[in-house]
């Protein structure tokens, strides 16, 4: 059942469009909020409509600030001859555990007179989508070019949206990681490890007794007034914006008996930057990448978590507070 719904002005930029329960939207200008960080998406006069997909749409916010600032264009922008490719990232899919290696140049960063060039393809469009983000660490305003984006388009399809996040946590200091993240009586434990240790199993074990379950798989880490908080980010069609603070971290494994070791100082420090996403090509942006992750360690109890995949993992972890 679909349901009409117009406007010719809003502060969001909607104009006159049909709308029904998990269907694409068009806009001229949206902003997002996403971990805290206000991200105002627009597209220049010549640009495509705007389409941001069901994933982000508990993510739009009236608030018309913003952190940054991406303006959209049509057409494409190459990098100059003289740029330098600092980072080339090859495209992998995981099939029945295994990774699989098909493109050896999936997206690349390239340094251009004080400029980033972030360029990509888009592996999930049908259109032989690709874009270039041009950005900076120290301005707030960012344009992105979209070519074959058709009339309309999502212009933070897989993998743009993540990268984009991945450079505002590098901007502020800020951590990315892959980790379940609960709240239960008033408590934030974080999970982390790579695929296949366990994130999503744990998550739907502490969602079986009524944990609110920040996300299962990608969680910003921000340090908020000296406290460090853990925050959602869209990955699925039904993500909603949650967070909590972060009061313990497990590094987590299978195994026959649940168990936690704890780890501190450096071995924390290194095991835990281990899960976290991270280029490191800027010696600046590592220094503060260090520094967050090492300040977070001495602040919040770390530990190597075996665990059996049932409740008495539930029970083992509150029992050990």
């Amino acid at each position: 059942m679909y349901n009409t719904v117009s406007y010719k002005e809003s502060s969001l930029g909607f104009y006159s469009f049909w709308k029904q329960p998990g269907s694409y939207i068009r806009m001229r200008s949206y902003n997002l909020n996403i971990a805290g960080y206000n991200i105002r998406i627009e597209s220049s006069v010549d640009g495509p409509d705007l389409s941001p997909s069901p994933r982000f749409r508990q993510n739009i916010t009236n608030d018309p600030g913003y952190d940054i600032k991406i303006r959209v264009h049509h057409g494409s922008l190459k990098p100059e001859e003289d740029s330098e490719r600092i980072f080339v990232a090859p495209y992998f899919v995981e099939i029945n555990g295994y990774k699989i290696n098909k493109s050896e140049n999936f997206w690349s960063v390239y340094k251009q007179n004080g400029d980033l060039l972030l360029i990509t393809n888009f592996p999930d469009s049908p259109s032989n989508k690709k874009a270039m983000l041009r950005f900076s660490l120290k301005l707030r305003e960012w344009d992105l070019w979209i070519e074959n984006a058709g009339y309309e388009t999502d212009p933070l399809d897989y993998p743009l949206d993540g990268l984009i996040l991945y450079y505002l946590t590098a901007i502020n200091a800020d951590i990315m990681i892959h980790a379940s993240g609960i709240c239960y009586g008033g408590q934030g434990y974080l999970f982390s490890g790579v695929s296949g240790r366990g994130k999503t199993t744990i998550a739907r074990l502490w969602d079986n007794v009524g944990a609110m379950v920040i996300h299962d798989d990608r969680l910003i880490l921000r340090n908020i007034d000296g406290m460090f908080r853990m925050y959602s980010t869209p990955v699925y069609n039904n993500d909603v914006p949650r967070s909590c603070p972060v009061n313990r971290i497990f590094l987590i494994e299978h195994g026959e008996e649940n168990k936690i070791t704890p780890v501190r100082e450096a071995s924390a420090v290194s095991k835990v930057i281990a899960n976290c996403i991270q280029h490191n090509y800027s010696p600046d942006m590592i220094a503060r990448f260090l520094g967050s992750v090492s300040l977070m360690c001495s602040k919040v109890p770390v530990g190597v978590l075996s665990f059996r995949p049932d409740r008495s993992i539930i029970e083992y972890i509150l029992c050990n507070e």
